[in-house]
Parts: structure tokens; C-alpha cells; sequence
């Protein structure tokens, strides 16, 4: 950790309706001063960043990201998720908790926040809703939370039973953290490896309906209300990796009808589509898939209605020999943190004309905002140092072979890119220069 100056950047704190030229210093891992360009000009510091033509932004935070660590470190571990983390101007992620062992105790969850597991970026995680993600008995809430839990969630399952849906939801509510749902009513989507529609019917396989998503936000919903009405307790349910149009007019109107409902939306859902597939490219294989053009507008227009609260990557990398198997014996998920910035400000930005002040809103104030993150996504004086510095007219394409991922499983390899990152420095530690 050192004292850094950060001088002639275009400062993009949403948070506090920041969007101007200013220079940053920065000292003992904190935010120590925001001022005029030149009012800062006799501080000492060990070193100095000149940011001019650059943007000067919070660090990213990513609410939900599998690092594989413990059990499966041949295609990731903390250490080098972090550091494609840091690639991508995160400074703090989310783990969830589909680890092996499935992380739904507080000893795993201790190892997992460890400083010994050489994260270089701010870790947060969020253990299991249930034990094993069996769907059948909630965890300990309250003891995980001293440890550190940030909210709960089975992701990578879904948590099916209305009883124990409901029982978490309450538990939570009473230490005031969200229950992030990965919502699939998987009573559907048996032998399902892509989305419902004419390229898996061209292809021959058995696809995933939207009323498989759908379903199972509106029962959340409606367990919401009846805990609002009948408990009296303002239970916050969090959305995972909305990929539906039918799914998002749901939240939006429980968003209308005042419900505590906040949701994600992933790059690669306001990207591409079911044709990304082709002939059977497993790089094109996530859950919830890809889905139709329809749905990729609506996920769009979530995004620049307000209706999505946040962007998050869910960065799921795999080893070569996983995604070279048949379509359907493949395993889902792509990795995403190095990728997630260029393609908002491509997508979002470029194509949609959202601000770039709005994309960081998305992607840094509004995630840190969900989980009560103090001290994150902003650049507020006293804040942690969490500092990204891109060049938001830099276009490029990203090369897998050079990823800081272990893993190169992604179907934007080669893709164009608008938003080179330049520095990611991490509570006052620069992880990451480009």
C-alpha cells in the first residue's frame, strides 16, 4: 500500500453526482481528498498517475462470481479469479458458494475469506441458502454472518420448496441480507442444455422455456408479498442472471408495487444470442442459456429503465478438456470479469447511448449498494481506495490466450471491446496496470 496521486482525470463518482475533471489522492488505503485539478499539486506521495483523457471511477464490484476454490482449482482458484478480476477493474467480488465441498459453514466459509488465499482484490462471499444447496434445510444464518456472509443463495440451483424458500427469505430479512435466488424451476429443464427455440430445434436438442425462469421469480414474488403482509418483514430477494422478458416485466412490477426485489442482468445476455450456439460451440453453453432476440432487448431495456439494479459477470471458468465434449455433456458457464466492462460500454454505451456515468452505476455504486458494501463503490473521502482508471475511447478486442483466468472458456474471444482499463488499484494496492 502506498499514497497515490491520481491527477487530470475525468472523475465518475455516481454516488455523488460526480462527473468532472479532478484529481484523487489517495492514502492509507483510503479515499483522502477529491479536489480541483491543481489543488492537490504540493502532496507527497510515493506515486503519481496522470489520468488525462482517462476516466476515474470507483472500482468495479462483481455480486457473483465462482472461483472454484476449494475442490476444483484446475480451472480456477482465488488467487488468479481475482486477478482476472483485477484485469477487468474489479476490487471487490462475490463467491458463491458451489465449491466442493459446497461452502455452507463457517469454517468453510473462513477458509474461503482467508488472507492466505491470496486474493489480490477486495473477497466477499456468499454461502449456501440450504446445507449442500440441497434445497431441504436453511444454514445458519446468523452465525455465517458473523463470519461474514453477505447474503445466501443455492446459485447453481435453485431453492424449489415454497416452505424453505419462505424460511429463508424471513431469516435473512431478520439480519438485514438479501437471498440471491438462481431461478430455474429445474422441474422443466431436465436434459435441457440450451435455450427453447428454432436453433435448438435446428440442432436437435432439448431446450429451456422461458416459463422455466419465469416461474420460479413470480413464486419468489409472491412469497415476498405474503411475508410483507403477514410478517410485517421487508424480506429483499435478489434476481440472478435475469435472461427472460417474461421474467423481467415481473420484477418491474414488483419493483412498481414497492417489493424489495433487486436484480442482475449478465453481459453475455445483453449480448448475444441463442445463435452465438452455431454448431454446437460449447464457449455459447450458460445457464440460464442465451436466449432469443426478444429476450436480449428486454434485457437492454431493463437496463436502461432502471428496472436492473446491477451488471455482474457470473465469471463460471472451466478447464479445455470440460468444454470439448458434446453440446450436452458440456458443463455451463463462461468466464466474464475481463470482458464485462468492455462489453457495457460497447453494448450499453456506444450502441444504447447510456452515460458512461450510468454504466459505472451499474457495475460499481448500484452492486456495493445491494449488499451494503460500506465504504464501496465510491469515491466519497474516507471510502477504501478502490479505484479503476480506463480509457473509455480505447477500442480493442480481447485475446482468451491472454487471459489471468486459468481458464479460456468464452465465445467473445477476438470480439471488440470499447473501454480499455488502465489501473485498478485495490484499497490502495495498484493490482492491475495496463
Amino acid at each position: 500500500m502506498s499514497d497515490i496521486l491520481i491527477l487530470n482525470g475525468r472523475v465518475v463518482d455516481p454516488a455523488n453526482g460526480l462527473d468532472a475533471e479532478r484529481d484523487v489522492l489517495l492514502r492509507g488505503g483510503r479515499v483522502a481528498a477529491v479536489e480541483m485539478p491543481g489543488g492537490l499539486k504540493h502532496a507527497k506521495v510515493k506515486e503519481t498517475i496522470d489520468a488525462a483523457g482517462m476516466v476515474v471511477a470507483p472500482g468495479l464490484v462483481d455480486v457473483h462470481v465462482h472461483l472454484r476454490e476449494p475442490g476444483q482449482t484446475y480451472k480456477e482458484s482465488i488467487k488468479t479469479g481475482t486477478a482476472a478480476a483485477a484485469a477487468g477493474g474489479f476490487t471487490s467480488v462475490v463467491a458463491m458458494p458451489n465449491t466442493v465441498p459446497v461452502n455452507d459453514s463457517v469454517a468453510g466459509l473462513e477458509w474461503m475469506l482467508d488472507a492466505a488465499r491470496e486474493a489480490c482484490v477486495k473477497l466477499f462471499a456468499m454461502p449456501a441458502a440450504t446445507f449442500g444447496s440441497h434445497g431441504d434445510e436453511i444454514t445458519d444464518f446468523h452465525e455465517l454472518r458473523r463470519a461474514g456472509a453477505v447474503g445466501f443463495t443455492d446459485d447453481g440451483k435453485p431453492v424449489l420448496h415454497d416452505r424453505v424458500m419462505r424460511a429463508a427469505l424471513v431469516a435473512a430479512a431478520g439480519i438485514g441480507v438479501p437471498i440471491s435466488q438462481h431461478a430455474e424451476d429445474t422441474r422443466l429443464t431436465g436434459g435441457c442444455s440450451m435455450n427453447a427455440g428454432p436453433v435448438a430445434f435446428r440442432l436437435g436438442l432439448r431446450g429451456m422455456t422461458v416459463e422455466a425462469e419465469a416461474r420460479i421469480v413470480e413464486r419468489d414474488i409472491r412469497l415476498l408479498r405474503d411475508i410483507e403482509r403477514s410478517d410485517g418483514l421487508r424480506a429483499h430477494l435478489h434476481v440472478q442472471h435475469v435472461s427472460t422478458a417474461r421474467a423481467m416485466d415481473a420484477i418491474r412490477e414488483a419493483k412498481r408495487d414497492g417489493l424489495h426485489v433487486t436484480c442482475e442482468v449478465a453481459p453475455h445476455h445483453f449480448t448475444l444470442t441463442d445463435e452465438a450456439v452455431g454448431d454446437y460451440d460449447t464457449n455459447a453453453k450458460m445457464n440460464p442459456p442465451l436466449r432469443a432476440e426478444t429476450d436480449r432487448l428486454a434485457m437492454i431495456a431493463g437496463l436502461m429503465d432502471g428496472t436492473v439494479d446491477c451488471i455482474a459477470t457470473d465469471h463460471a471458468p472451466h478447464a479445455l478438456f470440460e468444454k470439448e465434449q458434446e453440446f450436452e455433456r458440456a458443463p455451463n458457464g463462461i468466464t466474464g470479469l475481463e470482458t464485462a466492462l468492455g462489453l457495457a460500454l460497447r453494448v450499453l454505451h456506444k450502441d444504447q447511448g447510456m452515460l458512461v456515468s450510468r454504466v459505472i452505476t451499474l457495475m460499481s455504486a448500484q452492486p456495493a449498494g445491494i449488499l451494503s458494501l460500506e465504504g464501496r463503490g465510491t469515491l466519497s473521502v474516507g471510502s477504501f481506495a478502490d479505484v479503476v482508471v480506463f480509457d473509455p475511447a480505447a477500442e480493442w478486442s480481447f485475446q482468451a490466450k491472454a487471459s489471468r483466468s486459468k481458464s479460456k472458456n468464452t465465445p467473445f474471444d477476438g470480439a471488440a471491446m470499447l473501454g480499455r482499463v488502465m489501473a485498478t488499484i485495490s484499497e490502495g494496492r495498484v493490482v492491475f496496470t495496463g
